[in-house]
């Protein structure tokens, strides 16, 4: 059966600040353990997470420089994952080695690829907004989710449901069930936009007058989301024909939020999230509200895609009925159907063709 996940992208493994120098970290995406550390050069090196010798976890190893030891019975790694040594015998097995995986560090997040490490694209790391952003003032948080990730995938991409399950946490009204918004394909994603005209804005965007509130987010394979939103004097978005503002041009409220959901393991995920306004449209005040709303609102979440996840599992062939909020979710699904198939196509040679 063809994997519901793509292979050649960057998964999120956890946050810069969680990897200690010289300190391994373990991870798992996709069912894969991994431990990644930062060598003594300050190279950041993702290793199988399983010692060929007996199976130990290397995350319990010890890192001597810019290798890494298992502190089972000492085999030496090298960062490329091949065995440099094994203690009491100098001949090391041609094929003493574990998977190296492509790693990176950038906007707050370790990220890995999980495909081929040689075609690994930097390039292809989703643009988030890092904590460390000057022009943000961010909080973040993570959840762990006993769900598949493309049911949390799912969720994100069908704003419908702010109407019913954040009715008490966001306060969003009908707008979002009873209103579509624009959406529109992206090479590796879906990109989502939505005015909401004559509004006193919603939580982050609460005004005293009225006002045009604007809100849009790229939801990225393999399930990063990344919005902003802000308020606008009331007539704007009339008078850009419901084309996208500028964010610069917001009189208020702008805030922005990267969201990212890995796939860990069977019926198991991580969801990690930051939030925050832009600086001048709030301050570290408005940041710990913000954060105190998403710990409600993402746990409301939290329940109802586990009970989800749940009458799934008990479903024979399980099928949905989908419905005219559906579309993004489809766009999303149908391009990650599409890029975990040429995951799996044989190339046409011997050596690997990177895509």
């Amino acid at each position: 059966m063809l994997s519901p996940y793509v292979r050649s992208a960057w998964y999120v493994a956890g946050w810069s600040h969680e990897l200690e120098a010289g300190k391994p970290f373990p991870a798992s995406i996709l069912d894969e353990p991994i431990v990644i550390y930062r060598a003594a050069s300050g190279r950041l090196v993702a290793l199988e997470d399983r010692c060929v010798h007996r199976l130990a976890p290397l995350s319990l190893g010890r890192c001597e420089g810019d290798r890494l030891r298992c502190m089972y019975h000492g085999l030496l790694y090298d960062p490329d994952g091949t065995v440099a040594g094994i203690p009491g015998q100098e001949l090391v097995p041609r094929n003493a080695r574990v998977r190296r995986y492509a790693v990176s560090d950038r906007h707050g997040w370790i990220w890995v690829w999980m495909g081929d490490p040689d075609c690994a694209d930097e390039a292809l790391i989703p643009p988030a907004v890092g904590l460390a952003d000057p022009d943000y003032i961010l909080g973040h948080g993570q959840l762990d989710y006993q769900a598949e990730a493309r049911l949390i995938n799912d969720n994100l991409l069908d704003f419908s449901h702010l109407t019913y399950v954040h009715a008490n946490s966001f306060g969003a009204g009908p707008q979002f069930a009873e209103s579509l918004p624009r959406l529109e394909p992206l090479e590796r994603g879906v990109r989502y936009s939505r005015w909401m005209v004559d509004t006193h804005g919603q939580s982050s965007r609460k005004s005293d007058v009225l006002v045009d509130s604007y809100m849009t987010y790229d939801f990225l394979v393999p399930g990063v989301l990344l919005m902003w939103s802000g308020n606008y004097a009331r007539g704007t978005a009339k008078r850009l024909a419901f084309a996208a503002p500028r964010l610069e041009d917001a009189s208020r409220g702008v805030t922005f939020t990267s969201q990212a959901v890995t796939p860990t393991g069977p019926r198991a995920s991580r969801y990690f999230f930051s939030w925050g306004p832009r600086k001048g449209h709030g301050d570290e005040a408005l940041r710990d509200s913000l954060m105190q709303l998403a710990g409600v609102a993402f746990g409301e979440d939290k329940v109802m895609i586990e009970a989800q996840q749940k009458v799934v599992d008990r479903t024979p062939n399980p099928r949905i009925m989908p419905t005219a909020h559906d579309k993004g979710v489809t766009l999303f699904n149908r391009l990650v159907e599409r890029l975990a198939k040429q995951d799996f196509t044989p190339a046409p040679t011997e050596k690997t063709a990177c895509r």
